[in-house]
């Protein structure tokens, strides 16, 4: 099985994201947590079914802060939850995707993330999202 699982939105700063998300929509962050695997202060909206993600970098020098220079505030990726990481790593591997991350990595809410490069999904960045064992991962802060 695969779902949408939420939308990335890299910015400089979350606690200044979050005003324009929480006043402007009436929106309300579910928590924020470091995830050092990744480098990044994450914060979840829940707006339905997929969540909306606001990343900020913990270094300028990491991923998200070159994505943030070169690219300013925006969409960073979509997240797609999955029941069995490797098997579908397997599949785009086999396939011919260029993976970011041939094995799985410590996401967001202990759950196991891996990437797929931009380059062999027509320029969108995706993310594969698998729970951990007792459901969806939850962030706290």
């Amino acid at each position: 099985m695969i779902e949408l699982d939420h939308i990335g939105v890299a910015v400089k700063n979350l606690q200044d994201a979050r005003l324009a998300w929480d006043a402007g929509l009436g929106l309300h962050l579910g928590g924020i947590e470091e995830v050092p695997s990744q480098g990044v202060k994450v914060g979840f909206y829940a707006v339905g079914g997929p969540r909306l993600e606001l990343l900020e970098p913990l270094q300028p020098d990491n991923s998200i802060g070159k994505f943030l220079e070169r690219r300013g505030e925006g969409m960073h990726h979509v997240a797609f939850r999955v029941d069995d990481i490797e098997a579908v790593l397997s599949q785009a591997k086999r396939a011919g995707l260029r993976l970011i991350d041939e094995v799985p990595r410590p996401g967001a809410g202990n759950s196991q993330v891996a990437f797929i490069h931009p380059a062999s999904m027509h320029g969108v960045l995706v993310e594969l999202v698998m729970e951990p064992r007792n459901g969806r991962p939850q962030t706290h802060g």
